[in-house]
């Protein structure tokens, strides 16, 4: 069975990179690449793709914004979601989404081959390591998520900015204040919403429908 690709970045080389990774491989065609995430929910829709290959950072809509959104229309297309960053809360918020798995830049060709087989089979590509790092942040107890925690607006932007994964030192350059500013603000939220961490602060806002 040939899988019908789609791959979603934003940088020109890692779109070109793939295509020349898997120009060879006759099980893999390649319907479309997209430079932002809105081009990606275009070409999606059009061309409905059995795997994308998704970049999270991304101008426009982020890439856990298209999964979320291409979850929703396209429940036939699985979704690996592919980043330079090893991060715990994009890989909890891309489980909490529904991806296929979570594959990194370094990942070998062998590795981002067998991937995209598996996640066309319809197989999930969560790893028992990648999974137990995010364990303790999908396994909060969802009554938490029935309780409107009492955020003010300026903790609310910080939520939204927190849980697509950005630093302290991310968030205070994003909303224009003091790095001291947002490590209080982080402080706040995650004693209102009791949760342990800030990957768990990111499921919540992703279940809560936030970010």
């Amino acid at each position: 069975m040939t899988v019908r690709l789609l791959i979603a970045d934003d940088h020109d080389v890692i779109r070109a990179g793939l295509r020349s990774l898997l120009h060879d491989v006759r099980e893999i065609e390649i319907i479309g690449d997209a430079p932002d995430g809105d081009e990606a929910i275009r070409l999606a829709r059009r061309f409905r793709p059995d795997v994308v290959l998704l970049d999270v950072r991304m101008p426009g809509v982020d890439g856990l914004g298209v999964l979320s959104q291409l979850r929703a229309e396209l429940p036939g297309s699985s979704i690996v979601m592919f980043s330079s960053y090893d991060n715990p809360t994009y890989i909890a918020r891309a489980v909490a989404l529904g991806a296929a798995g979570y594959l990194v830049k370094s990942a070998s060709r062998d590795e981002i081959i067998a991937a995209i087989h598996r996640a066309a089979a319809g197989d999930m590509l969560w790893s028992r390591e990648g999974l137990r790092r995010v364990a303790g942040a999908l396994s909060t107890p969802r009554a938490t998520i029935d309780f409107d925690a009492p955020l003010t607006r300026r903790e609310s932007e910080v939520l939204r900015q927190l849980a697509l994964g950005l630093s302290n030192k991310e968030i205070a350059q994003a909303l224009d204040i003091s790095y001291e500013t947002v490590k209080e603000h982080v402080q706040h939220i995650l004693r209102k919403l009791g949760v342990a961490d800030r990957t768990q602060a990111a499921v919540w806002a992703v279940r809560k429908g936030i970010a």
